[in-house]
């Protein structure tokens, strides 16, 4: 096996510890969620990054070193990786991701994720939109037909009066195709999955929550500890966008953010531009780790 460009070789002891650390922060993020499925139990807030993202804990705590990154053998053999998917071990033993070998088979993806993200990037971040996607999505609607059972904090009809009062703004598309058919009209320009790169936004809670989505797209490319970073960021988000919500939290042991008042506003703008902030840091790393491993384009001629 040729070594790759840019390829670094980490010893047995010191990618083992890694592998090892990554575990235990893995552990620690998903405990809560591992001990209520044990016990048959859900909770509205964390458990949707696992039924939305499929987010999986055995997958969470392995770690991938990157594309670029290749690991030495152990005194034993091979690292375990030998045997993952898309992994190639070389007559010396050491292992590294093939690029080849999972860009023939999630180029496309790759070469998507690249262009969604640096896109974003290069926006502005909008804020102000105060999470009135959750609104939306209950907006005039039965009861019986909600996503959460959780009760509504002010109401059938006090809900309704907020999505009234205040312009929905949303940007991201997979948050407003839950919208309700009289909450559609009402957003300020309509979204398709076509118009998703030319519109999503790095200010939009969802869009920063997708994240730790467009991490696992990109599979063993992604540092393990980057995949953490983006699921630990999506956590923290998910906690305000259901604050922030039309649904009363208080049984879930979280307070509201009452968008529907100056003090409300004031406290979802702030968090959104901090998550905005920590999400642009990750934002750029997952670009540089897409364009790591796509083909090199040669410029037009002339």
């Amino acid at each position: 096996m040729e070594p790759t460009a840019e390829r670094r070789v980490l010893p047995a002891e010191e990618w083992a510890g890694a592998a090892r650390d990554h575990a235990a922060r893995a552990d620690a993020l998903t405990q809560a969620h591992r001990a209520r499925r044990a016990a048959g139990a859900r909770h509205a807030i964390d458990d949707f990054l696992y039924d939305y993202y499929n987010a999986r804990p055995s997958l969470l705590r392995r770690w991938h070193p990157g594309a670029g990154t290749a690991l030495a053998p152990t005194p034993d053999g091979p690292a375990e990786h030998a045997a993952w998917r898309w992994y190639r071990t070389g007559d010396d033993g050491v292992v590294e991701l093939d690029t080849g070998r999972f860009l023939a088979e999630r180029g496309d993806t790759v070469a998507f994720v690249h262009t969604l993200l640096a896109q974003t990037a290069a926006r502005p971040a909008h804020t102000g939109c105060l999470g009135l996607h959750e609104w939306a999505m209950v907006y005039r609607q039965d009861d019986e037909r909600r996503r959460h059972t959780l009760p509504l904090r002010l109401g059938r009809e006090g809900t309704d009066a907020v999505v009234e009062q205040l312009p929905l703004q949303c940007t991201h598309f997979d948050a407003f195709r839950f919208f309700t058919p009289d909450a559609v009209p009402r957003n300020r320009a309509p979204l398709t999955r076509e118009s998703q790169v030319a519109r999503e936004q790095p200010g939009c809670l969802h869009a920063n929550m997708d994240l730790f989505k467009w991490a696992s797209k990109l599979g063993p490319a992604v540092p393990g500890a980057l995949l953490l970073d983006c699921f630990a960021l999506a956590r923290d988000i998910r906690t305000l966008d259901m604050q922030a919500s039309p649904y009363d939290v208080t049984s879930l042991g979280e307070r509201a953010v009452a968008i529907e008042t100056p003090e409300g506003k004031a406290e979802y703008v702030a968090r959104q531009r901090g998550f905005a902030e920590r999400a642009a840091v990750l934002r750029a790393r997952l670009v540089d780790v897409a364009a790591g491993v796509l083909p090199v384009r040669e410029p037009l001629a002339g």
